[in-house]
């Protein structure tokens, strides 16, 4: 599928700031199933210096910095993307069971083993704990095919919890958001994240865009769409497989992926430091268009 996505994000601040640096990642990845047609990025005002390079993870990061006072900094990423069709290429009942691709984590010393098993310890938004891994025991009984336990994991995650926009922020430990079974995409990515790492099970954050439909009958709406976020699992014969917990629904051709990492903090879409601009109102708005196939 072939899709268009604009991304835009608007500061508008009570007092001029002086001076910003910043970081932006929101121009997709270049991988096997996903072509970048063209991205771009909008930034206004202008900035004094901008480069890219790709981060430690493989991400694109476009740096610049803004050195004239300003009140209002916008920044639109623009992306054409081809997402090649995944489907009917996983079989969950096949495969290696999961005690055993811990135990090939912990002994195995090729490049991809070692790269993967940094995604199996703890990180800044996520640490296993006794309390994730009793969540995660009944999807991962004794010889169960590590797929069909992870996507188990999936369902019970989507099932279990709602979704609710005002009841986490990015402070919002974990441990809450297990006790009270709510929580959006970033959250509950992070949570089936925590319970794999609690296995001894390697996994990571994937962030991007998912194209979304309106109700049947309705103009979809410029700007309604979000940032999605999900997780990856460590297959050592076929490589990181993708779950998308919030949908229940194993990625194919719908989720345009921007960057992964161990969790949200390696994969922010746009953080920088500024000087002065007391108050700020933030607006981000997304738009993914399916522009055929």
């Amino acid at each position: 599928m072939h899709y268009r996505v604009i991304h835009k994000t608007e500061y508008d601040y009570s007092e001029p700031v002086g001076l910003s640096y910043n970081e932006a990642r929101l121009l997709p990845r270049f991988i096997a199933n996903q072509f970048c047609h063209a991205t771009g990025l909008v930034i206004e005002p202008l900035p004094a210096d901008y480069r890219e390079h790709e981060d430690f993870f493989g991400n694109r990061v476009a740096y610049f910095s803004l050195r004239e006072p300003h009140q209002r900094f916008v920044v639109t990423s623009t992306s054409e993307v081809q997402v090649v069709s995944q489907a009917g290429q996983l079989n969950l009942s096949q495969g290696t069971d999961w005690e055993s691709v811990r135990l090939l984590l912990r002994q195995q010393r090729d490049p991809l083993t070692l790269e993967a098993l940094q995604y199996a310890l703890d990180s800044p938004f996520v640490s296993a704990n006794a309390e994730l891994a009793a969540y995660a025991q009944l999807s991962f009984p004794p010889g169960r095919p590590l797929l069909e336990a992870v996507h188990n994991l999936m369902e019970r995650i989507h099932t279990d919890f709602t979704y609710d926009p005002d009841f986490t922020t990015l402070a919002t430990p974990l441990s809450t958001v297990l006790a009270h079974r709510r929580g959006v995409c970033q959250d509950f990515a992070h949570l089936a994240i925590g319970c794999l790492r609690s296995q001894g099970l390697a996994a990571r954050y994937v962030s991007g865009y998912i194209e979304t439909l309106p109700p049947p009958g309705k103009e979809k709406l410029v700007g309604s769409d979000a940032s999605h976020a999900w997780f990856s699992v460590y297959v050592p014969e076929l490589g990181w497989m993708d779950f998308d917990p919030t949908n229940n629904q194993i990625p194919v051709d719908q989720h345009i992926i921007v960057g992964w990492g161990r969790d949200y903090g390696d994969v922010n879409p746009l953080k920088g430091v500024i000087f002065g601009g007391g108050e700020h109102e933030l607006k981000v708005s997304v738009d993914v268009r399916n522009l055929g196939s």
